[in-house]
């Protein structure tokens, strides 16, 4: 199996774990719940604000005949909420792993542990992890932007900017999806962000292969909430072939032995 259908395999294996073990889906199903609540909340607060908020920052247009004042402010005022939603779009992954950060912790150490070996905890108290998740999804988040400002210059050039910097666009956006899912269990495991990122580069059409499918179905914020215990799931599997390839499972279509048994109830979390 390639590397792109071999990372594939392992976001199909994901959604199949939380399908046999309905209860840790739907713990994991809570912080997407929540966070997107609380998305909604701001992009129509966002709707409702639009409007005043480009009124106060174009005060020169005040005295602008119509239609050209109308023209500029609906135009603004447009462009504000598209670009609150494309902010929503690229951070709800980030926000919902630091909302769900024990949850997620509690599901990929059952993932772990269905799959045989060792549980590796990383043994900080819960403060220094929710620290480390949210210094870690801003470096993320600084170099996602920074890829974003490259492509968008790119993306008037002819022919080019309308097929290929697209492309490269979803892959940008799948390479750093999979780096923050896969974080989850890399973290448990004592590895910080410049050696998760030496050992995705060196998987590179692997990670692609999970993270790029994905990028496409969390266009959908909906999918994205539904997708993302399972991602999770996925996410683990594929860390623990990355970290000990000769140990891992083959990502293939059937579900593993320990797919098929039952799941026990998520345990607490404590600090």
């Amino acid at each position: 199996m390639s590397d792109l259908g071999a990372g594939f395999g392992y976001l199909m294996k994901g959604q199949r774990w939380v399908a046999h073990h309905g209860r840790w889906f739907g713990f994991g199903l809570l912080p997407g719940l929540v966070t997107l609540v609380i998305y909604a909340g701001a992009l129509v607060g966002l709707g409702y604000g639009a409007d005043d908020l480009v009124g106060w920052a174009t005060p020169f247009a005040d005295d602008w005949s119509s239609p050209w004042q109308g023209i500029l402010r609906t135009g603004l005022t447009a462009l504000v909420f598209v670009f609150g939603l494309f902010l929503a779009v690229i951070t709800f992954t980030a926000v919902t792993l630091l909302v769900g950060q024990p949850f997620y912790e509690s599901l990929s150490e059952e993932v772990d542990r269905s799959e045989g070996g060792d549980v590796p905890e990383s043994g900080l108290p819960l403060w220094r992890e929710l620290w480390i998740s949210a210094r870690d999804s801003v470096r993320i988040l600084l170099r996602v932007a920074l890829y974003g400002i490259i492509l968008f210059a790119c993306g008037f050039i002819p022919v080019v900017g309308q097929t290929v910097v697209p492309a490269i666009g979803f892959c940008v956006s799948g390479y750093f999806l999979a780096e923050e899912l896969t974080a989850v269990a890399l973290q448990r495991r004592g590895m910080v962000l410049r050696d998760r990122l030496v050992l995705l580069r060196g998987r590179r059409m692997l990670v692609l292969g999970f993270g790029v499918p994905l990028t496409l179905a969390f266009l959908v914020p909906f999918v994205a909430v539904f997708l993302m215990p399972g991602a999770v799931a996925g996410a683990t599997l594929l860390a623990r072939d990355l970290v000990d390839p000769d140990a891992a499972p083959d990502p293939g279509p059937g579900p593993s032995a320990a797919d098929s048994g039952g799941a026990p109830a998520p345990r607490a979390w404590s600090a």
